[in-house]
């Protein structure tokens, strides 16, 4: 009976052990810090013609998932091949001159690491914003079954442009609290990325998040935090803030309402009668994506959430065409 229970203490010594290199070695980055804020610069053939009217859009990519984002399905590799083609092909033919992105990948086993980002500049986007959210060596979720798991991840969210970034920035906003210890270690940082864009001789400035998903409480404080570095922003140049807010104006005491009643600040493609919703791409109920504006030295020629992107992520894209006062 002893040898029996020292067996049983050895055993559960090891798992013990082992769980604990898992957890240091799972959650440790692969990429310094200095590398997560980056601006690159390309040589890829430039197709402009706006004629005074420039485009913008924001696209949570969700790695190019599709429906499959979070979920335990599986994922083969010809999923996320279609689903960049498809992509490629809707913007080659929308010709933005911005494209803001979340959740993009830019070496991460779940999406069988394909720098996602350098793809899509390879249509003609010579000035690229990169700010990673994510880095880690093992990610092992969803939980089940094992092969579902995400392994690698570096993932973040790049502002891709036909003109000139100046300056970028990367600000990471507050995390959730009380949450468990070992849940932290390999959670997402939530950013405000910011980009100074040279567009024939005017600075404008290009603010991209990906607020908190899932505690309430921490996305309206990290929408504080927005607000007042958009109101700081907008004393200074025309301004555009963008992205996967992840709140829905008709949430009970909704985050986003805090810029939505902000004075001299538009909304692309959005009135209380009309919501067009971004999520998600198969049955849109609920928006989550949002270009604002500032009215004051941004006119709003037109702008809409675009489905035909379709399913390539579980988010839809949100188009704004712009001129400067």
């Amino acid at each position: 009976m002893r040898k029996f229970l020292q067996l049983i203490f050895k055993v559960i010594l090891f798992l013990f052990l082992l769980l604990t290199v898992f957890y240091f070695w799972g959650s440790s980055p692969s990429l310094t810090e200095e590398s997560y804020t980056t601006l690159s610069k390309h040589e890829f053939n430039v197709e402009t013609k706006n004629d005074s009217v420039f485009s913008i859009v924001t696209y949570n990519i969700g790695y190019l998932s599709g429906m499959t984002n979070n979920t335990s399905q599986e994922k083969p590799k010809v999923l996320f091949e279609d689903n960049l083609d498809k992509v490629t092909t809707a913007f080659k033919r929308l010709n933005p001159d911005i494209i803001a992105f979340q959740e993009i990948d830019y070496n991460s086993s779940r999406s069988y690491k394909v720098d996602q980002e350098k793809e899509i500049a390879k249509l003609g986007y010579n000035y690229v914003a990169r700010a990673v959210n994510w880095d880690k060596k093992y990610i092992p979720f969803p939980y089940w079954p094992f092969s579902s798991h995400f392994g690698k991840v570096v993932s973040g969210q790049s502002i891709v442009s036909k003109f000139p970034i100046k300056d970028h920035k990367r600000i990471v906003l507050d995390s959730v609290k009380n949450t468990p210890f070992y849940r932290k270690a390999f959670y997402l940082d939530r950013l405000l990325q910011v980009a100074k864009v040279m567009i024939e001789g005017k600075e404008l400035m290009v603010l991209n998040v990906h607020l908190e998903a899932f505690d309430k409480q921490i996305r309206v404080q990290q929408l504080k935090k927005v607000v007042e570095l958009l109101r700081m922003y907008t004393e200074t140049n025309p301004t555009i803030l963008l992205g996967d807010f992840n709140s829905d104006p008709l949430f009970k005491d909704a985050a986003i309402s805090q810029i939505l009643k902000m004075q001299n600040i538009g909304c692309t493609a959005f009135s209380k009668e009309n919501l067009k919703n971004t999520y998600d791409s198969k049955n849109p109920h609920i928006r989550l994506d949002y270009i604002f504006y500032t009215e004051e030295n941004i006119e709003y020629i037109s702008g809409d959430v675009l489905n035909e992107f379709g399913q390539a992520s579980d988010h839809l894209p949100v188009e704004m065409k712009f001129k400067f006062k």
